[in-house]
């Protein structure tokens, strides 16, 4: 409420107070003109409380009269109690406005702080009436602008009020799907069953997101998840293969997306441990392009450059019989040197360092086997420092506890 409202308001009821003020005087000058004639009038004795004027009909008034009067003895009080009720509002009036913004400003931030706040076109079209019916009725514009402000403020209360089921009908499809991505990714951090429930989460809103890129690489991710917390064989093998096609179904749909092209190159080194030779090098020459795409895509994910880091180092250690193998099946075998795989590692570390133990397991690797066994003892000295948090780490401990003694650490 602006402080020109407020004056009006004082105003326009003090004003009327004033008349029927002035009326009770009036009255009261007549009653004293008539109590020479009419000794049963009397006022309340003086050792009464006088918490108002008290008039008593006398015996000669006539019936009609003495009705009016007792209508006059109630409104005398009532007007007499709404004296000390405009009292009390006038003391309170100036510091009104300043109350009614704060309330309103504070219910907005608590409002636009939540993620499922939106502002709806009901809520405009419910002000801009409020103002166009007060102007219409024939009240001034500061009426109007009155009536106006004070309708979109309560329809702003109402619009709290609404229930969960409403705001999720309100809800924007893409903030619906950020919303939940969001969860799945708290969940990706979380213990095994997290993991499991990821998986369940995302299968559940398959159909309705399932074409969207950001979901579908989320989705191989979690079957990712759930193939190294599975227990038995039979098991890693149905979700590497499904987290598979769901990565052929996600580079298909958008070739752009830095993440899809990663976690399908993931899923086709996993599926390299259950296939037959033939297709462990096929899946490898796939790992390699997506890597490569990812890289393009993304330059500074430090993930894409450890993996790279892996398959150099993975290729540099292929024996003549495999590299032969690779070469009649496809024609050119996959070709990287220890150096190659050692520049992906130290690419890592240049962009996030201390990255993770596994990296700092392979660049001790990396130095080991080009006889820099310095280097390498720093790397086996750093890995040492770092927490084992997955199952990842746990594999990288199991290859640093054998490393540290043959390098004499």
């Amino acid at each position: 409420m602006a402080q020109a409202d407020s004056k009006v308001l004082v105003l326009g009821t003090l004003a009327g107070v004033a008349g029927i003020g002035l009326a009770v005087v009036c009255y009261q000058g007549f009653r004293s003109r008539q109590r020479g004639s009419c000794p049963g009038s009397y006022l309340n004795r003086p050792y009464e409380p006088r918490t108002g004027v008290m008039l008593t009909d006398g015996p000669g008034l006539p019936r009609g009269q003495a009705e009016v009067l007792e209508r006059l003895e109630a409104l005398i009080q009532c007007v007499s109690e709404l004296k000390d009720e405009m009292k009390s509002l006038k003391n309170a009036l100036p510091t009104l406005p300043d109350q009614v913004r704060e309330e309103l400003r504070a219910r907005d931030v608590a409002r636009r702080a939540g993620p499922l706040h939106r502002t709806t076109p009901t809520r405009r079209k419910r002000a801009a009436g409020a103002i166009a019916g007060a102007t219409a009725g024939g009240r001034s514009s500061e009426e109007a602008e009155s009536e106006g402000g004070y309708m979109t403020a309560l329809t702003d209360s109402e619009e709290e009020e609404l229930s969960d089921a409403e705001q999720r009908d309100e809800e924007k499809p893409a903030d619906k799907l950020s919303v939940l991505l969001e969860r799945i990714d708290s969940l990706h951090q979380g213990s095994e069953s997290d993991k499991r429930g990821s998986l369940d989460l995302l299968l559940e809103h398959r159909e309705e997101s399932g074409q969207n890129s950001a979901f579908l690489w989320r989705l191989i991710r979690a079957y990712c998840d759930v193939h190294d917390v599975s227990s038995t064989l039979e098991e890693k093998k149905t979700h590497a293969a499904t987290g598979k096609k769901v990565g052929e179904e996600a580079v298909s749909l958008n070739p752009t997306c830095a993440e899809s092209h990663q976690w399908y190159a993931i899923m086709c080194g996993i599926m390299a441990e259950y296939d037959t030779v033939q297709n462990k090098i096929k899946n490898g020459y796939i790992f390699k392009d997506h890597l490569d795409k990812a890289i393009e895509l993304k330059p500074q994910d430090p993930m894409s450059y450890y993996l790279m880091g892996r398959w150099c180092y993975a290729v540099a250690q292929l024996s003549w019989i495999e590299r032969k193998v690779a070469a009649t099946l496809f024609g050119e075998p996959p070709s990287a040197t220890v150096e190659d795989a050692l520049n992906n590692f130290l690419k890592v570390e240049e962009i996030q360092p201390g990255y993770s133990k596994p990296n700092y397991v392979f660049l001790a690797k990396c130095y080991r086997d080009l006889g820099q066994r310095d280097k390498a003892r720093k790397m086996c000295q750093a890995a040492s420092s770092m927490n084992t948090l997955s199952k990842e780490d746990e594999e990288a401990q199991k290859e640093l506890d054998l490393l540290c003694p043959a390098l004499g650490v």
